[in-house]
């Protein structure tokens, strides 16, 4: 039976979620988690892979058992009883055999959070940026990457992905005059990109670029021409949607 667990985490102390030779990820840590506790070698596919540093508010993972050792909720219990406070499982649920926590997403929300003031309880939360950003330039430009692009220039060269071609549906900063907040949802994503968009929106705002620049960077098809990645501790996925009928078990 294939079910899916919903879990949020802090990525400070992970190299990321997908399991790599040599350093400590989420998927690692949840599939040591669920396999002792289960008596049972476990694996678990993840919803997409995210960057080291990078945090989840609501993120999923699915994994196939034969038989439950323990009720559901009991199963939550001890798993976040077992596992690190930076990782916390909110619930497991039976989906149908064929759904998939990477395939069957329809989209994906992040939130990337700026910081126009120092504060010490969002230094390593935020990104702090000291300087006056032009917040309506960043929103002028962010138009221009909304719907269906080829995001190479916005993904990191590193990327093996076949395909860069992602569907934006929506894109908007807000700001309380203390954070600036990015939102940013898609059918998909390549590496690195929502870090790409967000610092290359900081070099919009500080005046470097001009917003209709972004329409020659996306046609460029070069990372060279977008700007730097802004630091990863400031990315949250905060959502992931699927199609209800998954869950119809």
């Amino acid at each position: 039976m294939r079910y899916f667990i919903q879990l949020s985490y802090d990525g400070e102390a992970y190299c990321g979620w997908q399991i790599q030779p040599n350093g400590n990820t989420v998927q690692e840590t949840l599939q040591k988690a669920l396999s002792i506790t289960s008596r049972t070698e476990i694996s678990v596919v993840g919803q997409g892979r995210t960057d080291a540093g990078v945090h989840a508010l609501k993120s999923y993972a699915h994994f196939d058992i034969e038989k439950l050792p323990f009720d559901l909720t009991q199963w939550v219990y001890k798993l976040n009883t077992f596992l690190p406070k930076d990782i916390a499982i909110q619930q497991i649920v039976p989906v149908n055999e064929d759904a998939h926590a990477r395939f069957s997403a329809l989209s994906r929300s992040y939130r990337y959070i700026i910081s126009t003031t120092k504060n010490p309880f969002w230094h390593n939360r935020a990104w702090e940026i000291y300087r006056t950003l032009d917040v309506q330039r960043m929103e002028e430009a962010a138009q221009f990457l909304k719907g269906k692009h080829d995001f190479t220039s916005f993904s990191s060269m590193k990327s093996d992905t076949e395909s860069r071609v992602c569907d934006v549906k929506h894109l908007d900063l807000s700001t309380d005059g203390t954070f600036i907040y990015v939102d940013i949802t898609a059918d998909r994503f390549v590496m690195n990109m929502v870090r790409t968009i967000v610092g290359t929106l900081v070099e919009v705002g500080l005046e470097k670029r001009k917003p209709s620049e972004m329409v020659k960077i996306i046609a460029a098809l070069d990372r060279k021409k977008a700007g730097e990645n802004a630091p990863p501790h400031a990315l949250y996925l905060r959502e992931v949607k699927y199609p209800e009928h998954i869950f119809s078990v």
